[in-house]
């Protein structure tokens, strides 16, 4: 995060300020340096190197220090499990401990000095990694893993303790998992597992406990990657390095706490650009569960709504529970990508059928009606008074004989159908034995995704355990509520990877024109006036009334002459927030007279509430539009972020916005305006004339450019309301506030 600071901006000035602020400078890129193009104009880089991360996961030797043989002691079978471990992936393993001669009867090292070779990594089994750190620098050592707690997960203190750990990481050159982290990146993954696999990052390593264990269902796991605190290697890192590898068919996170923003951003564009999905549980959805969090891993949550649009902006998946984690990463993994977003429902019971049909649809799923071609030839083995439109009733018998393998195949071989769910709400064998199987010879034989809902509360029926599991093409779910979110994301992820450009190649690199007339109207640590605000608009194209800022009813008069009638008058000053709670601001003034008693009226208010003026604005009235809202607001984890949403006096009582983290292109912007609940305001309703939403995203893409060219000066910006006109007639910002760092 870059600090608040008021320096020169040109684009060499900023990256001092990077510096200054105590971030690192914007990494290698594939082994390229950093250089000036690397960074936008807000000094944020643009792109993050892929760190090499193979020699932690597979080490060629380790070193752990602390080592202890002694029982009962915690470091003894920490130290047992990395004996085990290092057999396993075939690691030359030393002990290190100052007064042992040999640990489970390997030779013990006294010092980090005496080791004989160069070692890949460190387990550091010691109360403070401080001192280790700097002996691990001389060595030459890659990679560290410090399990120590009482860091920043403690407070204050611990924060600076930690602090401290980072900085002498930093120096040492070496990588360091945790502190506060524990075995979990050593656990025993099964080598007998085919197929594309989870590669799973967790804060708190209970936690992943659930994905783990889906390899007792089949489904391969790679690697575990327990961050802990993130003193140095953060979840971003994790996510770009697994995103690269090829065995990785998807990337399931849990998540506390982000280190940094726009690392954060940059990782998962890496992953998007390689169509590698991200599903992560983000704590931090309420209040409660946001203290939570920092009081556990010493981190910022940030504002919950925008990690959840940063999330979608980059096609990362959220989801609530650790069982939807599982369930949505696992088919995200091993399904390949769909040949139709068209979703059939096939069941034995139309009462089943009906209610999950009506769950898809809830769930945004499309389920088409099957054409009457195709539904005349399921009527060749379902009975004509079973409804096989969609959902598919197939009335139960059909399954016991060869028409049950017809009907799955006939579904499946419809070009508008792409997934098929089957929910089976519990065993009835022999019948649900064979639909089971007929189901899975179908699903081994097509492109298409075969879902299947085994609602048994047992779970440990052949059918279930030995069949669907057996299969790598059948996903199985146990919920009906997991498998259409699953399918959902599944949906929604291709969708998103086939139109997905990085908004990060097309982000500024140099600072506009705009600039310069822009940050002359700064005033650091202060709040413009409506009318130095609304020059910094206009200094950035975006369209403002006509209008007069005037100091005597006589100008006043004149100016509105100029404007011409009707006017609106305000009162104009630095400190005015809210002008219409005060009665500082008055509508529809038609006449000389009317201006000359407005202007002595709202002066007189100012005085009376010891509101100091710079002046009275007389305004062009602009009536016909629908009132938008278009802000910028500085988040402390993603920096500037833009705002739109339905604007005027109840913009705070509707709450209807949507918010994007800059850089993002025209795409992005108009997908904005679909997330707003009276989106339908904007298409015309109730005879009114569709508005300009063409010129409302331009000015979204404006504001963000000002944001990304003034971000970290710019506390707040506020245009309301954003007047949109009617269809090939622009937007008028009629009010703005702007708050300076």
């Amino acid at each position: 995060m870059l600090g608040s600071t008021h320096g020169t901006l040109t684009t060499d000035s900023r990256r001092a300020r990077v510096s200054a602020c105590g971030e690192p400078p914007a990494p290698a890129v594939h082994g390229r340096p950093a250089d000036v193009d690397d960074l936008d104009v807000s000094g944020r880089p643009l792109y993050a190197g892929v760190p090499d991360l193979d020699r932690f996961f597979r080490p060629e030797s380790v070193a752990v220090i602390g080592a202890s043989d002694t029982e009962g002691r915690p470091n003894t079978g920490i130290t047992r499990q990395l004996i085990t471990w290092a057999e396993r992936v075939g690691a030359r393993l030393h002990p290190v401990h100052p007064t042992r001669e040999s640990v489970f009867d390997i030779p013990c090292l006294p010092s980090v000095a005496d080791l004989p070779e160069q070692v890949d990594l460190a387990v550091l089994l010691v109360a403070d990694p401080l001192p280790v750190v700097e002996q691990l620098s001389e060595a030459k050592v890659k990679f560290a893993v410090a399990f120590a707690s009482g860091f920043a997960e403690t407070g204050a203190d611990g924060a600076a303790a930690q602090d401290r750990l980072a900085a002498a990481v930093a120096r040492s050159g070496l990588r360091l998992l945790g502190p506060n982290t524990n075995l979990n990146a050593f656990e025993r993954f099964r080598d007998d597992l085919d197929g594309p696999a989870i590669a799973l990052i967790t804060q708190s390593g209970h936690q992943g406990r659930p994905v783990f264990a889906l390899q007792e269902l089949g489904i391969r796991l790679s690697h575990w990657a327990p961050t802990g605190n993130e003193a140095d290697l953060e979840t971003s890192d994790f996510i770009s390095y697994f995103a690269e590898r090829a065995e990785v068919g998807a990337i399931a996170c849990y998540v506390e706490g982000l280190k940094d923003g726009r690392s954060f951003l940059l990782a998962a564009d890496r992953a998007a650009r390689r169509g590698v999905p991200v599903v992560a549980v983000k704590v931090g959805r309420t209040e409660t569960g946001a203290r939570t969090a920092a009081s556990h891993t010493g981190k910022l949550t940030g504002a919950d709504a925008v990690v959840d649009a940063a999330m979608r902006q980059f096609g990362v998946i959220r989801v609530d529970g650790l069982d939807e984690l599982q369930d949505t990463a696992a088919l995200l993994a091993r399904a390949r990508p769909p040949l139709s977003d068209g979703v059939v429902v096939y069941s034995i019971s139309g009462g089943t059928g009906a209610h999950v049909a009506d769950l898809a649809t809830e769930a945004g799923l499309r389920l088409p009606v099957l054409s009457d071609a195709k539904q005349a030839e399921l009527h060749q083995w379902i009975p004509e008074y079973l409804s096989v439109a969609n959902p598919v009733d197939n009335g139960g018998h059909p399954v016991g004989d060869r028409r049950g393998r017809k009907i799955i195949d006939a579904i499946l071989e419809d070009p508008e159908v792409g997934v098929l769910i089957c929910p089976i709400t519990g065993p009835f064998p022999p019948l649900s034995d064979r639909l089971v199987e007929d189901l899975v010879a179908a699903a081994e034989g097509t492109d298409k995704l075969v879902c299947v809902v085994w609602g048994s509360p047992v779970g440990t029926e052949p059918a279930y355990r030995e069949m669907l599991l057996g299969s790598s093409r059948v996903a199985t779910f146990r919920t009906v509520g997991n498998c259409l979110a699953a399918v959902r994301a599944h949906l929604d992820h291709h969708r998103f990877v086939r139109g997905y450009r990085s908004p990060f190649d097309e982000a500024p690199r140099t600072l506009s024109p705009s600039f310069r007339k822009a940050r002359a109207l700064m005033r650091p640590g202060q709040q413009l006036s409506e009318h130095a605000a609304k020059q910094l608009l206009r200094a950035y194209g975006i369209r403002v009334p006509r209008e007069q800022l005037v100091t005597s009813a006589a100008a006043a008069v004149r100016a509105a002459g100029l404007v011409g009638y009707p006017v609106v008058m305000k009162a104009s000053g630095a400190q005015i927030a809210h002008k219409t709670e005060l009665g500082l601001v008055k509508i529809g003034l038609t006449s000389a007279s009317q201006v000359r008693d407005a202007y002595r009226e709202l002066t007189e208010i100012a005085r009376y509430e010891g509101v100091s003026l710079d002046g009275v604005l007389v305004c062009q009235m602009v009536e016909r539009g629908v009132e938008m809202v278009v802000g910028v607001t500085h988040d402390d984890l993603f920096g500037p972020t833009v705002t739109v949403g339905l604007g005027g006096v109840l913009v705070e009582v509707l709450r209807d916005a949507a918010v994007r983290v800059p850089p993002f292109g025209e795409d992005q912007a108009r997908t904005m305006l679909t997330e707003l609940r009276g989106r339908a305001l904007l298409d015309g309703v109730r005879g009114r004339p569709p508005a300009d939403v063409d010129a409302l995203v331009e000015v979204v893409l404006r504001v963000q450019r000002l944001a990304l060219e003034l971000g970290d000066e710019l506390a707040e910006l506020d245009i309301n309301p954003l007047m949109v006109l009617p269809r090939g007639q622009g937007a008028v910002a009629l009010d703005a506030l702007a708050v300076c760092h």
